[in-house]
């Protein structure tokens, strides 16, 4: 019973040291976690006030654009997966891959083929061990993501979208796809985040509005020197912007995930140490018990044999 009991004390003894681990985990992505909710706050008046001003030159000014036109046929599209780079998130990573698989269904359905573009190690390390190729991958930003990494995936993604799928794929360059999907984990609340798929490009233009009036208008928009050089200036900012709040957004999703599962974790090793500490103290008592027996059952037999003496 001695051996149970140094080996009940010795799981408590790690079972504790994993307490403090992840008790300092939760307190980081609690500190953290206000900042990126701050940050995806802060850049959500900007993303939505140039899709607003992007959506209202492509509806009504009725010029052809390469980011705005849809293909009569398409082929190919290009996804990005915005995963993150370290695990101990729960279930964050794999609910945004299970999204992606359904967005890549679909497309399959569809008759299109699906180019993958990965941000997070998580996301490349998944389609790696299954062997199914990734264009490119950015990773090592997940919790912190910068607008310049945004900028870089943007403009790979405007690049593969503008590029002829037919022409062959020379070294550094994306190949061509006729569709931009982007999917990631939006931030609702501490409690909720949601695996999002949106269509980035070509830009969805809203048909069958009646065009606003022009008093209501001008004010607003006043296209300068024309509404094709307005696209051409907007749409690479439209498309980057959009990358990089939905970075943002994953990021809250990320460290809210993590401080939910580390809470978990904590509340599961206090569990851990009560029941280990209940075992350990009902094993000392059963071998407090079986020493006392035993001095017991001694003393009588002693008593035994000296009473047959006399």
């Amino acid at each position: 019973m001695a051996l149970s009991v140094r080996e009940y004390r010795a799981r408590i003894r790690s079972t504790e040291s994993m307490k403090k681990i992840t008790r300092a985990m939760e307190l980081i992505a609690a500190s953290r976690i206000i900042k990126a909710q701050q940050r995806a706050q802060a850049a959500a008046p900007y993303a939505r006030e140039l899709t607003r001003a992007v959506s209202a030159v492509a509806t009504f000014s009725n010029v052809d654009h390469a980011l705005t036109t849809e293909p009569e046929n398409p082929k190919k599209a290009a996804v990005l997966i915005v995963t993150s780079d370290r695990g101990l998130a729960g279930a964050y990573s794999s609910s945004v891959l299970k999204e992606a698989e359904r967005l890549l269904e679909k497309l399959r359905s569809e008759g299109k083929e699906a180019d993958l573009y990965v941000s997070g190690r998580k996301g490349e390390a998944y389609f790696k061990f299954r062997n199914r190729p990734v264009v490119q991958a950015w990773t090592g930003f997940s919790d912190q993501p910068t607008y310049d990494v945004a900028h870089d995936i943007g403009e790979t993604l405007i690049q593969a979208f503008l590029n002829d799928d037919e022409t062959p794929v020379e070294p550094g360059v994306a190949p061509g796809v006729d569709e931009v999907h982007v999917v990631y984990t939006r931030f609702r609340s501490m409690l909720v985040q949601e695996p999002t798929a949106v269509r980035l490009l070509p830009l969805e233009v809203v048909e069958g509005e009646e065009p606003p009036e022009e008093s209501e208008l001008l004010p607003l928009y006043e296209f300068e020197p024309s509404p094709a050089d307005v696209l051409d200036s907007l749409l690479p900012r439209y498309v980057q912007s959009r990358i990089f709040f939905a970075h943002l957004q994953a990021a809250a999703s990320e460290l809210a995930a993590r401080q939910k599962a580390m809470k978990s974790a904590t509340d599961n090793a206090d569990e851990l140490i009560k029941k280990y500490t209940r075992i350990a103290n009902q094993a000392r008592q059963a071998g407090i018990t079986q020493e006392i027996s035993e001095i017991v059952g001694g003393v009588n037999a002693l008593a035994d044999a000296n009473a047959g003496q006399d």
